[in-house]
């Protein structure tokens, strides 16, 4: 098996309209068409997908106190410091990364954890 691409992550959450608005309007996530007819909502970074899927709860796992060493999506951005004042502004939590690199981890309302990057090219 040889791996080419990776397609998408799906993400579980309670609330699609409280989720729309943390992943489109707060993240900036371009909404895609999405031929499913459950419920849910699809968003395209570059080549690559995700997908919001609406469930009566979300998997209560134990989560550890650096959010970096749980599951989580990573993003790129282009400007860490705007990210971070964004998040604050509109009362999302904030932890850095204990690695010390330049990356901050956020959670959606849903408690699914975002890493935040700044990718210098």
């Amino acid at each position: 098996m040889q791996i080419t691409q990776c397609l998408h992550t799906a993400i579980l959450v309670t609330n699609l309209e409280r989720a729309e608005q943390f992943y489109g309007k707060v993240l900036g996530l371009s909404k895609v068409e999405r031929p499913m007819k459950f419920p849910g909502v699809w968003y395209q970074v570059g080549d690559y997908q995700v997908h919001l899927i609406v469930a009566p709860s979300v998997p209560g796992e134990e989560k550890h106190e650096k959010w970096g060493r749980n599951a989580h999506v990573a993003f790129a951005v282009a400007d860490l410091e705007v990210a971070k004042q964004q998040l604050l502004s509109q009362n999302y939590p904030i932890q850095a990364s204990a690695s010390g690199r330049a990356a901050i981890f956020t959670q959606d309302p849903d408690g699914n954890i975002i890493e935040l990057s700044q990718v210098i090219s």
